[in-house]
């Protein structure tokens, strides 16, 4: 009885544990921004773009910052707000940088 119910608890929390971690994008394609728009919002970011590709029904841009720093953003195809943002340095963003994407998702949110 009691592994049944360890089981069973640890099933439960599988689909919460997907949940979480899911940054792919379902947006339908009708619905979605082009390609220059999303090298737009490069371009306000300060980003020169290597390469704008799709993936997990995603816009991804790879290419640099202001600084020169090797970037990696995954923008939502629908409302072009930035999902992810890597550097490959493994640092984390420039503080100021991260206040402009709280202040997107906000007036996103409006």
């Amino acid at each position: 009885m009691r592994k049944t119910l360890t089981i069973l608890a640890f099933l439960a929390g599988l689909p919460a544990g997907a949940a979480f971690a899911d940054d792919d994008c379902y947006v339908p394609m009708a619905d979605w921004q082009p390609r220059e728009a999303v090298a737009g919002l490069a371009a306000e970011q300060g980003w020169t773009v290597r390469r704008i590709k799709i993936d997990d029904g995603c816009y991804e841009i790879d290419g640099r910052d202001a600084t020169g720093r090797a970037i990696e953003a995954k923008v939502d195809p629908g409302t072009l707000r930035i999902i992810e943002l890597e550097y490959d340095d493994g640092e984390a963003p420039p503080v100021r940088e991260r206040e402009r994407e709280r202040e997107r998702e906000v007036r996103d949110d409006d």
